[in-house]
């Protein structure tokens, strides 16, 4: 069964990026970031939201080879090869291995699951708080950074929506950072 994961470098006050978007303290050394290459490769797609989409264009527009280290290139490659499903009401295209989504929130995550025979990924906290609020996330992967921001972009920006969630899986990487892999539950 496709699964809709939701993983995200969180502060330890709960937000995603700083109180001016800045996400500079969530950058991840080697080991974690190989993490990210093999949990990328396992998606069968990505959905995201216009900003990350924009944000994630460093990956696509840059020649592979121009990355300082083997597992940046190994992760560009990765990321070009992965099809992403942007969900915007503002953008007209989008390039590299991307599509824009054009149908009802719920109705397009019911037909990418279809579509793809693998787990899907959610990135950005705006959409995965629309998919949080239809119950449409399976998984809730948080990176645990070591770090309090004090504001910013919550993780769970779902106002009110209670979610009743069960501890999967935890492991530390370096840099004190804490992954923490939870399943709504039903």
């Amino acid at each position: 069964m496709t699964q809709l994961v939701y993983g995200m470098t969180v502060s330890l006050d709960g937000y995603i990026s700083g109180p001016n978007g800045e996400i500079d303290w969530s950058a991840p050394d080697e080991e974690l970031h190989r993490f990210h290459n093999e949990r990328t490769r396992a998606q069968s797609a990505i959905l995201m939201g216009r900003r990350l989409y924009e944000e994630m264009l460093v990956w696509e527009k840059a020649d592979v080879a121009s990355w300082d280290t083997e597992y940046e290139r190994e992760f560009a490659s990765i990321w070009n090869d992965t099809p992403k499903i942007v969900f915007s009401t503002t953008l007209d295209r989008v390039d590299g291995n991307a599509r824009l989504a054009r149908i009802d929130l719920a109705d397009e995550v019911e037909a990418l699951k279809a579509e793809f025979d693998g787990d899907l990924s959610v990135g950005g906290a705006g959409l995965a708080s629309s998919l949080t609020k239809l119950g449409l996330i399976d998984e809730y992967w948080l990176f645990v950074a070591p770090v309090v921001l004090g504001g910013g972009t919550p993780y769970f920006g779902v106002d009110g929506t209670p979610l009743d969630l069960e501890l999967l899986e935890t492991r530390p990487f370096g840099q004190g950072v804490i992954h923490l892999r939870y399943r709504r539950l039903r």
